[in-house]
């Protein structure tokens, strides 16, 4: 049975952007035909009352909820890339089981991250989702390895929009962001775009 992974931001005291975690746990539900209804993840939440950022890391299955963390957390700073085409690469779903991504950041040797592409389309680094800003609009790949709850949000909001975006056109755009549920958007890069993946 497969075991999945849900990351909520918990900021003074609070579950940030609770509806969309739901929307995905729903999705993983639905995708593996389970006969079981769904559960509220606002049921099982009961984060630290403190001004602590917390990373709430929640494990489980289409039984149930197996484990939930509170874990503090600490922001990484990302200012370069290793870039690696895996045309092969599937994560389609946010498994607990992290193999595949962790085999290709191990090699991205004194870069702080990984960029993955597909046949020459980018999609995500190993923790989250990517935008680009063309001077005008902001764009995210088409097709990710993961569709993010952040991501997700940005693009109902209208901030973001999809289109591929291969690597070889990395120098058309002006600004670089990640994006995921802990760090929000985080723009990472504002000039020479290409100089940030090794």
């Amino acid at each position: 049975m497969h075991s999945f992974l849900e990351t909520i931001r918990i900021e003074n005291g609070i579950a940030c952007h609770l509806e969309y975690h739901q929307w995905r746990v729903e999705s993983v539900f639905r995708s593996f035909n389970a006969q079981k209804k769904c559960f509220a993840l606002q049921e099982y939440i009961d984060p630290p009352e403190a001004t602590t950022l917390y990373r709430c890391r929640i494990v489980y299955t289409i039984e149930g909820i197996q484990n939930i963390e509170y874990i503090p957390y600490h922001k990484k700073t990302i200012t370069s890339l290793y870039h690696i085409e895996n045309p092969h690469c599937s994560y389609e779903y946010k498994y607990e089981n992290r193999e595949i991504l962790m085999q290709m950041f191990a090699q991205k040797g004194l870069c702080d991250d990984i960029l993955i592409t597909r046949n020459g389309l980018i999609t995500d680094t190993s923790i989250a989702n990517v935008a680009l800003f063309d001077g005008v609009e902001w764009w995210t790949p088409k097709t990710p390895l993961l569709a993010g709850t952040t991501r997700q949000r940005y693009i109902n909001d209208g901030v973001l929009k999809t289109k591929d975006i291969p690597l070889e056109s990395l120098h058309q755009y002006k600004k670089f962001a990640l994006l995921n549920a802990m760090i929000d958007f985080d723009i990472i890069a504002q000039e020479n775009l290409k100089d940030i993946v090794c």
